[in-house]
């Protein structure tokens, strides 16, 4: 089903990017590469343009009527001279003075608004409701770019994102690292022993599970931090807190109860730099390369395909398997006792190579031999920074 974004004027506390569904009519999205494709279907079709992005100079917007009544386009006409073309690794990571728009998935104060601050200072940041919403923006150019969390050291992988980013065709071109710090926020005057339960992201509710338990607060997940923060503040609530960030207290009007509530020091999230253009790999800096590929049922097949690394010497820093939806189950009566059923996975793996590196596609080239499916999903600078 097609869908739509709604896109919020700029303002210091900026709408929400929504996904909502679209009209009953089916949407056809062109890319016309000059007016002569433009006229020809001027001339046969009905059509009309609800996108727009940049500056607008590489976007027309039309009505026009003809025989073909029950046809409707969306369409994009773009200057060659303008068309995506592949990023460079300085462009990718880290942006010093750009005032790119970057989508995030929260309410402002949320840890994912810091990250993308941290990727690319002196961004717009512009919340989004849910992620896929965040990678909806991004293909259709109401926002140059996207950070969202992959994984975090306490509380593992976002699941959810590892299917968008292989349901959508944006290129991961950069990686950031950023420490979370979870307080205990509550209304003023709300005190400690009088919380009986506590508002916040799944992940945030795990990433503090000792602390919560030992307070025998009943957990209640949603969809942010900081839109925990915003609902406790919102509705004034005196039996429930919210696990978020002390920019969130601020932002909302909370008091902080306690400051550091994780249940290790060491709480760092990995947040994916996502573009609709590629990056050019390099060789000048470590860069890391994020993959995935689908195997046959097999014995070994998965130690195989992990071997064409380690006779190459390159070091796997993730691996993340995830089922195959569309093919679920696979039927085998190979064993000699009967049909067998199977779980069909995708594996995602993070190397440390550049993609501009013999070796990285030496190695790709010999897992496409076997390999039932297999996508690069980026090759992009690491982020060898100190959390």
């Amino acid at each position: 089903m097609a869908t739509s974004i709604s896109r919020s004027s700029i303002s210091p506390s900026p709408q929400y990017i929504r996904s909502r569904s679209s009209p009953s009519y089916p949407r056809t999205y062109l890319i016309l590469h000059s007016h002569s494709c433009w006229k020809r279907l001027c001339r046969s079709s009905r059509c009309f343009s609800v996108l727009h992005g940049g500056s607008g100079k590489n976007f027309r917007f039309v009505d026009t009527q003809s025989s073909m009544e029950d046809s409707h386009f969306e369409v994009v006409i773009k200057d060659p001279n303008t068309l995506p073309r592949p990023l460079s690794s300085t462009k990718s990571s880290v942006s010093s003075g750009s005032r790119l728009r970057v989508a995030y998935q929260g309410v402002p104060g949320a840890y994912s608004e810091a990250a993308a601050g941290k990727a690319y200072p002196n961004c717009e940041a512009v919340p989004c409701e849910q992620f896929d919403a965040a990678f909806e923006a991004v293909e259709r150019w109401i926002v140059d770019r996207a950070v969202l969390p992959i994984e975090n050291s306490l509380g593992g992988s976002i699941h959810r994102n590892y299917d968008l980013l292989l349901r959508h065709r944006l290129h991961i071109v950069g990686e950031v690292k950023f420490v979370v710090r979870h307080c205990l926020l509550a209304n003023h005057g709300v005190k400690i022993e009088e919380l009986k339960r506590v508002l916040s992201h799944p992940q945030a509710l795990a990433q503090c599970e000792n602390t919560l338990t030992g307070l025998g607060l009943v957990r209640e997940a949603v969809d942010d931090t900081a839109g925990a923060a915003k609902h406790v503040a919102f509705h004034k609530l005196k039996d429930a807190g919210a696990v978020a960030s002390s920019v969130a207290a601020s932002i909302y009007g909370l008091n902080i109860l306690a400051e550091d509530i994780q249940d290790d020091s060491d709480n760092v999230t990995r947040f994916l730099m996502l573009a609709r253009e590629p990056i050019i790999p390099g060789i000048d800096r470590p860069f890391k390369t994020s993959i995935v590929f689908s195997l046959e049922e097999g014995p070994g097949i998965l130690f195989k395909a992990l071997a064409v690394f380690a006779l190459r010497q390159i070091n796997l820093t993730k691996i993340e398997s995830r089922p195959l939806r569309n093919q679920p189950l696979r039927s085998s009566d190979d064993n000699g006792y009967g049909s067998s059923k199977y779980f069909d996975y995708l594996f995602y793996v993070d190397f440390e190579a550049s993609m501009a590196d013999q070796n990285a596609q030496n190695a790709l080239r010999h897992l496409k031999e076997f390999a039932t499916f297999l996508r690069v999903l980026g090759s992009y600078p690491m982020d060898t920074s100190m959390p």
